[in-house]
Order: C-alpha cells, then sequence, then structure tokens
C-alpha cells in the first residue's frame, strides 16, 4: 500500500475541499439517474481505499467519480447530509449513529468495510507476557475509543471489567481486576502514536497508528474489533435504496474488493460477513 499521509487543516481547508457546489444526483435527459458522482474520505487509509479498491469498479460500471478528501471526522457528514457527495467512507457505525442524533440527520450505513484495528504498541516490551508490575499504558481519553481500548486489554488477559458495563461505554471505572497494576494515561487519540516513545504501552488505533507510518504488524495485540467499531459506506437515508448503494454494496462485497484489501491493506481486521 502506498505510503499514507495525515493532513492536519484548519477547519476552513475542510469547507474548501468540500467545495461549495452540489454533487450532481439529478438526471439526464433519458430519466436515468446521473453516473457523475462524489465520494468522501478522511486523507489517510480510507480514501486510499476508496482509490484502490472501490473507485476502479465504480468506474467500469460507467460512473465519473471525483473523490474529496476532509481533514476532519465532522465535515464528511455535513457534506454527505447536504448532498455535496454522494458518499463517504471513513467512520464506524457508533460515530454515524451518535452524530445523526446530535446533528439531527439521517444517513445510513451501507456496509461494513475492513478496517485498521487498535493495537497494543511498545518500545519497552517485547510482548505482552513480559509487561512489568505497575507498567503505564496511554489509551486514548475519548469514551468510545477508551472502551475500545479497555475491551482489548481484558480479551488479552491484561485487565478484567465489570460484567455489569456496557462494553461500548466502558471506562477505567469499571475495571475490576488489574493482576499487573497497570497505571493508565488518557490522552487525546491524535497523540498517541507518540506515546509509544514515553510510556510502556500504548493503545493506538489503527487510523492514527498508520498516518504516523506505524507498521499494524509491529503491534504487540491487535484488537478482536466489535463490528460496530469497523468502518461503513454511507449515504444518505433517502438513496438507501438507491442504483448507486446498490453498487457500492456490491463491489465491496466482490472478490476483487477482497483482493485488494489482502494485497495493499495488510493487517485491517475484516467484518464478521466476510468469514460467512
Amino acid at each position: 500500500m502506498k505510503k499514507l499521509t495525515w493532513i492536519l487543516a484548519a477547519s476552513a481547508l475542510a469547507l474548501a475541499a468540500c467545495g461549495g457546489e452540489e454533487a450532481d444526483t439529478g438526471t439526464t435527459e433519458g430519466g436515468e439517474a446521473s453516473k457523475d458522482i462524489k465520494l468522501g474520505a478522511t486523507a489517510g487509509p480510507y480514501s486510499d481505499m476508496l482509490n484502490e479498491a472501490i473507485v476502479p469498479a465504480l468506474e467500469e460500471k460507467g460512473y465519473t467519480v471525483e473523490t474529496i478528501e476532509f481533514s476532519d471526522y465532522i465535515q464528511p457528514n455535513n457534506a454527505l447530509n447536504n448532498g455535496e457527495i454522494d458518499a463517504n467512507l471513513f467512520q464506524h457505525t457508533v460515530y454515524l449513529e451518535n452524530f445523526e442524533t446530535e446533528n439531527d440527520m439521517d444517513l445510513s450505513a451501507l456496509i461494513t468495510v475492513p478496517t485498521a484495528p487498535m493495537g497494543i504498541y511498545s518500545n519497552e516490551f517485547d510482548s505482552l507476557d513480559a509487561v512489568s508490575d505497575g507498567a503505564t499504558i496511554a489509551i486514548p481519553n475519548d469514551p468510545v475509543n477508551g472502551a475500545r481500548a479497555l475491551l482489548m486489554l481484558q480479551d488479552e488477559g491484561l485487565v478484567e471489567l465489570d460484567p455489569e458495563a456496557e462494553v461500548l461505554q466502558a471506562s477505567e471505572r469499571d475495571v475490576t481486576e488489574n493482576p499487573k497494576n497497570l497505571v493508565f494515561q488518557p490522552i487525546e487519540a491524535g497523540q498517541l502514536p507518540r506515546a509509544v516513545e514515553g510510556t510502556d504501552l500504548a493503545a493506538v488505533p489503527g487510523n492514527f497508528a498508520l498516518a504516523a507510518d506505524m507498521d499494524l504488524l509491529d503491534a504487540l495485540a491487535l484488537e478482536n474489533m466489535p463490528d460496530q467499531y469497523r468502518n461503513v459506506v454511507a449515504v444518505s437515508a433517502e438513496n438507501e435504496d438507491s442504483e448507486l448503494a446498490a453498487d457500492l454494496v456490491e463491489i465491496v462485497e466482490s472478490e476483487e474488493f477482497e483482493t485488494v484489501i489482502d494485497e495493499q491493506f495488510e493487517g485491517f481486521g475484516k467484518p464478521e460477513w466476510m468469514a460467512e
């Protein structure tokens, strides 16, 4: 996979990336839906996934595709809701549902795609078995990714969580067993790649790891990610039954799509439907 980059820009640049014009989602003179479309993604692995694994197949189906890269997690859904793009790929189901509720939008997840998993990285230990008593671990300070980190630590036998806790909202308060007396250091998720240098362990979300040119396979452990945390191709609810929506699902379900994932997105965790 080509070298991934992470573009950090002011919101003004994000708005400029959106463009002021709405996507051409009208009809042709013959009454058929227009095949001039715009797809959005955050810069990095999911923009690459669009360009490498989805856009070529859409072009084979007769679409003319423009890919729009965004520099934050707000504008892609605003643009989708406003009709400035026709579909996006950058978010998982939990984020999408929360964003819809908080912003009074009606968006739909079409299909889950392979997603870069969170990993536990360390420059101090070469395995989780070697982790010493009282080791520090940096984890994301936002509730969604923080819960993912704790679930991962539980899967690896490093902590136990209260069985009554809501798994997708677990916090440090829900840790009931901590046999190695791990010291949690919550920090902003985008800073976690740097934290690998300053702490014993760091739980780094996959997109931030890739943006920092980290190799997913260097992790001591990779997340067994619930599908709610895997990214989705999303459209506006009114276009959920459109020809484009059906074509996007068909492409993602194709053998050709999975081949590109296997060859260019090594380490990405596949959704449950791919294992069926």
